[in-house]
């Protein structure tokens, strides 16, 4: 089954998504657990305040070569996404891709004390990363790969020396076709390595085209 494609528009990076595949995300529009036509990753503007993003992401999703009306999945960044950064690793069967925009304005700890805490929707996120695998995965083994792209890009912002595990509101879309399913994507399983590895290349690439600078604020 063909591999989700990306295409790059300005302010947006656009996947084509045949049927047949499921996805598992954090994303605020689309998603859950989904079967996306498409996914996106689109830029906004610092103090982005929309609170309607079905329509948002529609308006913006008229200039790129996807189509707004099927079912998909949306990624919000203050970060410039065509600035992303692609890694590939070999699985047990195929290639894993991971694609990553990486901004780290605003890193924290995930349990920092007296850390700011609100409600409503979330600033845009700054770490959006999307990754599909060729194994189709049980609903268990899609939350587990989920959990391994977060460790695999808290490693790397980590070893660059960004003081936080992530920014407040990043993002993940972990897509993969539908079949004979396998049960683990963990850390130290054949997939969830190859996960781990693509993630990790892809942030750490991104960290190193546009390093995280201290200005003593940690959020």
């Amino acid at each position: 089954m063909p591999s989700p494609e990306l295409a790059v528009s300005p302010g947006a990076l656009t996947w084509s998504v045949q049927e047949g595949w499921v996805a598992l995300s954090s994303a605020s529009v689309g998603g859950g657990l989904v079967r996306p036509r498409w996914v996106a990753n689109l830029t906004v503007e610092d103090g982005f305040a929309r609170t309607d993003l079905d329509a948002y992401v529609a308006e913006r999703l008229a200039s790129t070569p996807v189509d707004a009306a099927l079912a998909g999945t949306a990624l919000l960044t203050a970060a410039d996404v065509t600035r992303v950064e692609r890694a590939g690793e070999p699985g047990p069967t195929g290639d894993v891709t991971a694609w990553a925009t990486v901004g780290v304005t605003k890193p924290t700890w995930a349990a920092r004390e007296q850390a700011e805490v609100r409600d409503g929707i979330p600033a845009p996120g700054t770490v959006n990363i999307v990754v599909a695998l060729p194994a189709a995965l049980t609903g268990s083994a899609l939350v587990q790969a989920v959990g391994t792209v977060t460790e695999a890009k808290a490693q790397a912002l980590v070893a660059a020396g960004v003081p936080g595990t992530g920014t407040a509101s990043d993002a993940v879309v972990v897509l993969c076709p539908e079949g004979e399913e396998v049960p683990f994507a963990g850390v130290r399983s054949p997939w969830g390595q190859a996960v781990a590895r693509a993630v990790h290349r892809a942030v750490a690439a991104g960290l190193e085209a546009h390093p995280w600078v201290d200005d003593g604020r940690v959020w």
